[in-house]
């Protein structure tokens, strides 16, 4: 299940951050169809937010096809974004995850891989 995770100083709003974040999920394959969403109740507990948020990012994802409300069961996956490459165990993420490493001995901060990836994925999309 996943596990949101907010940064109330990103300026990006609370219900976009979840539905960023289970897009990411997604695509990374964490999530699948058929599996439930943390209700809100569980997400309200875990990150102190307003359960109104909860329901409007859901309500996104819902809109976009992705996730399904069950009366009485809560919100789960309609359909997944992963693509090959993308899993865990896959080359090109072995590969990035060795580039992380290297980065951050090379002694550059978050600020600055995200930075040097964005300036990147620009160039080539």
């Amino acid at each position: 299940m996943i596990e949101f995770r907010i940064d109330r100083r990103s300026g990006v709003a609370t219900y976009l951050q979840l539905v960023q974040q289970t897009k990411h999920a997604l695509r990374l394959g964490l999530l699948m169809p058929g599996d439930r969403l943390p209700t809100a109740k569980e997400v309200v507990a875990a990150t102190a937010i307003n359960p109104n948020t909860v329901l409007k990012a859901y309500r996104e994802l819902e809109r976009e096809g992705l996730v399904e409300p069950r009366p009485g069961l809560g919100t789960f996956v309609r359909r997944s974004l992963a693509r090959p490459g993308a899993a865990e165990d896959a080359p090109l993420r072995s590969r990035l995850d060795g580039w992380m490493a290297e980065a951050r001995a090379a002694g550059l901060e978050r600020e600055d891989v995200e930075a040097l990836f964005k300036a990147v994925l620009d160039t080539h999309y």
